[in-house]
């Protein structure tokens, strides 16, 4: 299987076309959406699926916006499509975006990352179907951070747009699975359910790295900085860069403020596609430089251990909400604080772990890693 290509769910047409034909459609996608090469949303148009609306989540349907902008409804000039964002005004379609709509399909990769959006956009997708009564079709794509799960279940207090069910940091479902999941274990908003129906990907398990074709978005450019983003994202609820405005985000972080003698790498952040104003614009950081370092299988916490300890303003080092945020809870910035070893405070999360692998295994499409 490993010398087998893997084949994304939209590239298997004759597992869903027929599912939508004669049906109105709303195409829920961004860039990521191809099919050999084609975006999928022109693909179905041209296999007569009827598409009437489209969802675009962060970052917008074909065009990458920078992170955490609010982007603005549109209409798709390819198709004359309207865009509608859910990720502006609005979280979740509206009674009225659903009147005329039968169906959904999701077509978006994700990074098997629990602070990247696009599993919010996902729920907040099956939730509305779910209350009106429509079927949802996700075109499931292999996860790039399968292969291992790790970090601290999200607790009810830290819930966000950037992390809304209790997940570990990372949880090693395909968006497909993980729709089973919320599904099954009654995640969405009020126990909500809906109709879902998950086209799998052929040949793929958890134990295979997937390159992705197209960048997810800006500051994901390569598959080091997707590996790096479930460990290095954690700096953003500090002052720290992580390395937005540079060709290197996420594989880089550090800031002015880095004690100057325990590094010898340092960047300067500038205005760049994904980021017009990034944090420390224009200014000399001190950091770590993680280019080269090999691919991780765990949520690496020696990067912001080894940059609270070097920070040499360490009570403004956190900003508490920010950092839960991410972190899932309140207790990873006191451990830190507190001096306690990536070991140490591993062992904190091994029984939630626990508890989560036992619930994610009933959900699970594709042969595990376990």
């Amino acid at each position: 299987m490993e010398n087998t290509p893997i084949t994304p769910a939209a590239e298997r047409p004759e597992e869903y076309l027929h599912r939508l034909r004669g049906k109105r459609v709303a195409f829920v996608g961004n860039q990521t959406s191809s099919v050999r090469g084609q975006h999928t949303l022109d693909f179905l148009r041209e296999n007569g699926i009827e598409v009437i609306k489209i969802f675009g989540p962060e970052h917008g349907f074909r065009d990458m916006a920078d992170d955490a902008t609010p982007v603005k409804d549109k209409i798709d000039t390819a198709t004359g499509l309207p865009v509608i964002s859910l990720f502006g005004d609005i979280e979740k379609p509206t009674a009225e975006h659903l009147r005329d709509i039968e169906v959904f399909v999701y077509d978006i990769q994700d990074t098997g990352v629990r602070f990247y959006t696009y599993i919010s956009t996902l729920s907040f997708i099956m939730e509305a179907a779910g209350e009106a009564g429509i079927p949802v079709v996700v075109l499931d794509r292999p996860n790039p951070n399968g292969f291992f799960i790790d970090g601290p279940i999200l607790l009810d207090t830290c819930r966000s747009g950037i992390g809304m069910q209790p997940l570990p940091i990372t949880y090693a479902l395909t968006i497909g699975e993980l729709g089973n999941l919320y599904n099954g274990e009654g995640w969405l908003r009020d126990s909500v359910t809906c109709d879902l129906t998950v086209i799998p990907c052929l040949n793929y398990d958890h134990t295979m790295r997937y390159s992705l074709p197209v960048p997810p978005s800006p500051n994901l450019p390569n598959d080091r900085s997707v590996n790096l983003f479930a460990s290095t994202c954690l700096v953003e609820g500090t002052p720290m860069s992580e390395g937005r405005g540079t060709p290197w985000p996420f594989e880089v972080i550090g800031s002015p403020l880095i004690d100057s003698t325990a590094t010898d790498f340092t960047f300067t952040p500038q205005p760049s596609f994904g980021d017009k104003n990034p944090k420390q614009n224009g200014v000399l950081c001190y950091g770590l430089d993680l280019r080269e370092e090999p691919e991780q299988a765990e949520v690496n916490l020696d990067y912001i251990i080894w940059a609270y300890n070097n920070y040499t303003d360490k009570e403004n080092f956190f900003n508490r909400r920010a950092f839960s945020l991410r972190a899932g809870n309140y207790e990873l910035e006191d451990q830190i604080k507190a001096g306690m070893t990536p070991e140490q405070i591993k062992a904190t999360w091994k029984e939630g772990l626990d508890q989560f692998k036992q619930v994610r295994k009933k959900y699970l499409i594709y042969p595990d890693f376990e």
